[in-house]
């Protein structure tokens, strides 16, 4: 006989015992998974809870940063990789190999930015900066950089030099006996030579971190006395940066120790930010007026002028992230994470190297977008940076031309204040490391005005109502020079 069929759509019923073994199973897993994720959680508090390795004990001697990163590997390994050289279509360097020599062992330079665009030769004649100018690398080579230029051989360069070059905190407490502004100006009256031999670092954990609490802190002389002197025309008297700033503006003021525009006063040398009417660049220049500071005589036009030097807290300041409460870490060291750990990347480099981490954690676009947006507003300042460049040069020759053909004192002086003007107007772009990204719109106007104080110039030395008396001494037949174009930057020309 055969068995008799199922009927359809009945199953057979779980035994007892395996149902029990089945609940007995997810129960286990469900415990075990339960454990895991407490486990983990656990664990990764701890981890947050010690951000850090006790391996040293650090204190406000060490300068060596390697000693540091054994307390805090992650920060230092990011930190060593600043010696890296990339550049974005605007900024950064390419490796130039070169020979090495007694003089100069540095196998590595960036590519120089007077041969990529000559006028600033001509912008800077009879200054140092017309010899040697190389685009920026990263802080890993600030000492070695300033050490080996060629600027060293055609000026007496003073020891102030190092306060923004080398890791001066040490050397400042140790030449004033404890006192931070005393050994500060010992250090500026020294040559640049004997100076160095104080320091052994470029900028170093101890520069921007107090050793005991890790908190941030300024350290440089310059800067504590020149933001007391911007608060103060703010209305704000005896301000103290590391008592009174907040925590986010320190995240900026660290950076705003060097990042800045100065110049040394008196025969003191003196390292002072030029922040005592205010910190937009109108207000700069009423300083430098009062104050009568030149930086040295123009060469071909006899012109007292003044070299901008790296002006990008004063820029940034003008800017909408500035205006919105975002810091320079928050865009050049961005946080990371590292296990349960958030931690600064000490890699310190242009956020369009790194825009998912920089940008894309407040702009909501695609890293082409942002890259994209970026890019037109630095290409508009280049190209605006660039009509500047020409009517500059052209002033610059046509005051060469008029002092030949005999232009009166009056027309020439005038001029010159012009000149003086239109070129630092221009080389607070130029000088400026971001290409008008920190604030696109201040870029354009002080470029604008550039424009305007040269024309103004080439009018000054004009008869009334007449053509210009200043002709082109260019040799027969010598092309225009040619500015450099947005492509070639992109491709290093810049």
């Amino acid at each position: 006989m055969t068995e008799p069929q199922k009927a359809p759509g009945k199953r057979r019923p779980f035994s007892g015992v395996r149902l029990v073994v089945a609940v007995a199973v997810a129960a286990a897993l469900a415990s075990a998974g339960v454990t895991a994720l407490l486990v983990n959680i656990m664990e990764r508090k701890q981890e947050a809870r010690n951000p850090f390795y006790r391996v040293v004990e650090l204190d406000d001697t060490i300068t060596d940063p390697a000693v540091w990163g054994k307390n805090f590997p992650l920060q230092y390994d990011s930190y060593k990789r600043t010696v890296d050289q990339q550049r974005t279509r605007y900024g950064g360097s390419e490796a130039v190999a070169r020979t090495p020599t007694k003089a100069d062992p540095r196998s590595v330079v960036a590519q120089s930015r007077l041969e990529e665009d000559p006028r600033l030769v001509t912008m800077w004649s009879g200054y140092a900066f017309a010899t040697d100018f190389r685009e920026e690398r990263g802080h890993a080579h600030m000492l070695d950089d300033q050490v080996f230029t060629e600027r060293q051989h055609v000026t007496a360069q003073p020891g102030t030099c190092i306060h923004c070059h080398g890791s001066v905190y040490v050397p400042y407490k140790k030449l004033g006996d404890g006192d931070l502004i005393k050994g500060f100006e010992k250090m500026n009256q020294m040559p640049f030579a004997e100076a160095r031999k104080l320091v052994d670092h470029p900028v170093s954990c101890i520069d921007c971190h107090d050793p005991t609490t890790m908190q941030l802190r300024v350290t440089r002389p310059g800067f504590i006395e020149g933001i007391a002197a911007l608060k103060a025309s703010q209305g704000v008297p005896d301000f103290k940066v590391n008592e009174h700033a907040t925590r986010q503006e320190m995240r900026t003021y660290v950076c705003g120790q060097c990042h800045v525009e100065y110049y040394f006063k008196g025969k003191e040398k003196r390292l002072t930010y030029p922040w005592a009417k205010g910190i937009n660049i109108d207000q700069i220049m009423a300083y430098y007026d009062e104050d009568g500071h030149t930086d040295w005589t123009h060469k071909l036009t006899g012109a007292k002028v003044l070299k901008a030097q790296h002006p990008e807290f004063e820029m940034y300041s003008q800017g909408i992230h500035a205006r919105s409460g975002v810091a320079c870490a928050d865009c050049h060291m961005p946080y990371q994470r590292e296990g349960a750990m958030k931690v600064s990347d000490h890699h310190v480099r242009s956020p369009l190297l790194n825009i998912n981490r920089a940008c894309q954690t407040c702009h909501k676009w695609s890293e082409a977008e942002l890259l994209s947006r970026a890019e037109t507003l630095q290409t508009r300042t280049f190209e605006t940076r660039n009509i500047a460049m020409d009517a500059l040069v052209d002033l610059i020759h046509d005051l060469e031309n008029a002092q030949r053909a005999g232009v009166s004192d009056e027309a020439l002086a005038k001029a010159r204040a012009l000149q003086k003007r239109a070129q630092f107007y221009l080389d607070f772009v130029e000088a400026e490391n971001s290409m008008g990204f920190h604030a696109d719109q201040e870029a354009v106007r002080i470029l604008s005005k550039s424009i305007n104080f040269s024309r103004l110039g080439q009018n000054a030395l004009r008869p009334e109502g007449g053509a210009s008396t200043a002709p082109d001494t260019r040799p027969q037949g010598a092309p225009k020079p040619v500015p450099p174009t947005a492509e070639g930057m992109q491709q290093g020309s810049r």
